[in-house]
């Protein structure tokens, strides 16, 4: 029913492992970009560029497309936003658009970039926007890859997406200002999420892909608690919104169960013992669907 357009590069091995914990796995071919995925939802699957996406998915070669807001808006693409799906090559994150400039260079902010500049970059439509706001006459330079390595002996400015900042600084480049962040975006042709039999399917597919996205970096805890510690125990458990409180079988003793974060375990699990909590157990969750 759906042909789907996954990305290639950087965001493809987060993407392949997204859809195989969301019990859609892809199943890989003999030709590297033609892959498939065996649900009744999906009829076609292709693995192509980010950067090509946005526009197959707007003329309907493709139902559904994952690719970055910075592709998106770089290629102007008319599309319907299904869903934003916080991940990037490294995990969950944001991706950030940027001016950087040498760091001996002088320059403080964007506005301190003189007429004339060379700018190289990737997103040649967003970067002259940009420019033209300011009212600064660049000339703008695309980059077919390693863009940092141009500066400062080819280029004076570099724009580019980054998560960390590090491979800047590596090359002595320092940011002067940000255009844009980006996150991943599930996204569908236009027609197709007005055809109520695809856009179902497109929702069940989402459904199972932010399950998985919110069930990350959380944790369930349970644990047994006797009835006269119970408030004590209950009021250090955060929870997506009330733990679950049920009595033992001829027992006066209470289960609680709870959805935590994973970065606050370590601390949590000594605070219910203090509290009272006996057999505590944490498990990991595969899907939290809302």
């Amino acid at each position: 029913m759906l042909s789907i357009a996954l990305p290639k590069g950087s965001l493809q091995e987060q993407t392949l492992k997204l859809f195989a914990e969301a019990d859609l796995p892809v199943k890989r071919s003999p030709r590297e970009y033609t892959v498939s995925i065996d649900d009744e939802r999906i009829s076609a699957v292709k693995i192509l560029r980010p950067q090509e996406i946005p526009k197959y998915v707007e003329e309907g070669y493709f139902d559904l497309g994952i690719s970055g807001l910075d592709c998106i808006t770089e290629a102007e693409a008319d599309v319907v936003e299904v869903a934003d799906m916080p991940y990037a090559k490294t995990g969950a994150g944001i991706m950030k658009m940027v001016i950087a400039v040498p760091e001996g260079s002088g320059i403080s902010t964007a506005a301190d970039i003189k007429p004339g500049s060379r700018v190289t970059t990737e997103f040649p439509n967003i970067t002259r926007k940009y420019f033209a706001r300011l009212g600064t006459d660049v000339d703008v330079f695309y980059s077919f890859g390693a863009t940092e390595a141009k500066v400062p002996e080819l280029m004076d400015v570099l724009v580019d997406l980054t998560e960390t900042g590090s491979t800047l600084k590596r090359n002595r480049l320092r940011i002067v200002d940000t255009i844009l962040e980006s996150t991943t975006k599930l996204i569908a042709n236009k027609n197709s999420w007005q055809d109520p039999g695809k856009r179902k399917a497109a929702e069940e597919i989402r459904t199972l892909l932010l399950g998985v996205i919110d069930a990350r970096g959380r944790v369930l805890l349970s644990m047994n608690v006797a009835r006269d510690k119970l408030d004590d125990v209950v009021s250090v458990l955060p929870a997506m919104k009330r733990p679950t409180v049920a009595p033992l079988y001829n027992s006066d003793y209470f289960e609680i169960s709870t959805v935590v974060d994973k970065d606050r375990v370590n601390v949590i699990i000594p605070q219910l013992k203090e509290k009272g909590a006996e057999d505590i157990l944490e498990q990991n969750i595969s899907k939290i669907v809302r």
